[in-house]
């Protein structure tokens, strides 16, 4: 009888034990969740407030007829209706469509391109070229679009008189239909090369060297050290760059603006500044906000078919 009480507060000091490590490690748990909480708290607050509450506000706008002066006048879907049959609309969806395809390989080939060149090279000069890619990043787009359509001045720019020298006549560039779109596309791509060029070297340095070190020893070239070690390695990188220049692409207006205005003749008349031609020319709050969310669910969806086709960048 003795004996079979010690077992039983034996089994309930073991229980009560049990019970206290496992409150411990559930208290443990709780605090390292809600620190990893707080540190995300910045981002996804700033996430709701530029991104989430925007997008809800042009929802609500866009089932609204509004100048921005009167009450605004429920009309429900009549805009989205209104956006359907709207040539001009789908037209500079189109042209934003048709500049994505040009934009994205440029930006993708070209700073991946970089940043296995700038791998290669070793010391200070690495640095010194990385610096010197980076540069256009950090200067304002404003800035550098005014600079260019200087340059590109068919009379007096910088870029003909180099074509001179090869006695290449003269270019329109922002002034010829067939020219000013792909001038906009390689200005942008050659201010964001540098910053994607950092992101694919970064990735490119988490490589272990001992992968490129075997394939050698098997007799790999550099094509082949490339394409079996280097690309697959950057799964996740490319399908990151891909989504955002795509995103880029769907939302370039600055350049547009300040160079073409859409010209000549709507051949630059991009999607978002469509939207601002409506909003800001001719007061079309509630009709630009819907023109603004089907935009939204277009990149949402371009987004989404990227992510499918690469299978969300896993490595298989």
């Amino acid at each position: 009888m003795g004996g079979t009480i010690n077992n039983m507060g034996e089994m309930l000091m073991s229980s009560q034990g049990f019970a206290t490590v496992k409150f411990f490690i559930t208290k443990k748990r709780v605090a390292k969740n809600l620190f990893a909480y707080l540190m995300l708290a910045p981002d996804i607050i700033g996430f709701a407030i530029f991104i989430f509450i925007p997008v809800g506000i042009a929802l609500y706008v866009s089932l609204h007829e509004w100048n921005g002066l009167s009450p605004m006048k429920f009309i429900g879907l009549r805009n989205y209706v209104t956006l359907v049959s709207d040539s001009l609309w789908w037209h500079s969806v189109g042209i934003t469509i048709v500049y994505a395809l040009m934009f994205v390989p440029m930006i993708y080939c070209s700073s991946l391109l970089i940043a296995v060149f700038l791998n290669s090279i070793t010391g200070k000069i690495q640095g010194f070229l990385r610096v010197i890619y980076f540069v256009p990043f950090t200067v304002s787009t404003i800035v550098l679009s005014i600079i260019w359509l200087f340059m590109l001045d068919p009379r007096r720019g910088l870029v003909n008189d180099f074509l001179h020298i090869f006695g290449i006549s003269a270019q329109s560039f922002l002034g010829n239909s067939k020219q000013a779109l792909f001038c906009i596309a390689f200005i942008t791509a050659w201010t964001l090369i540098g910053y994607y060029s950092i992101i694919f070297l970064a990735a490119l340095k988490d490589i272990p060297v001992i992968y490129y070190e075997a394939a050698k020893l098997d007799g790999a070239n550099a094509f082949q050290l490339f394409k079996s070690i280097t690309f697959p390695m950057l799964k996740e990188v490319n399908l990151f760059v891909l989504v955002v220049t795509i995103i880029a692409s769907f939302q370039v207006f600055d350049q547009v603006k300040v160079m073409t205005s859409g010209g000549p003749a709507g051949a630059t008349n991009v999607a978002v500044f469509y939207i601002y031609t409506n909003a800001f020319d001719y007061l079309k709050l509630g009709y630009s906000s819907a023109l603004a969310f089907v935009l939204f669910v277009i990149m949402f969806v371009f987004s989404m078919l990227l992510l499918k086709i690469t299978g969300g960048g896993a490595r298989e």
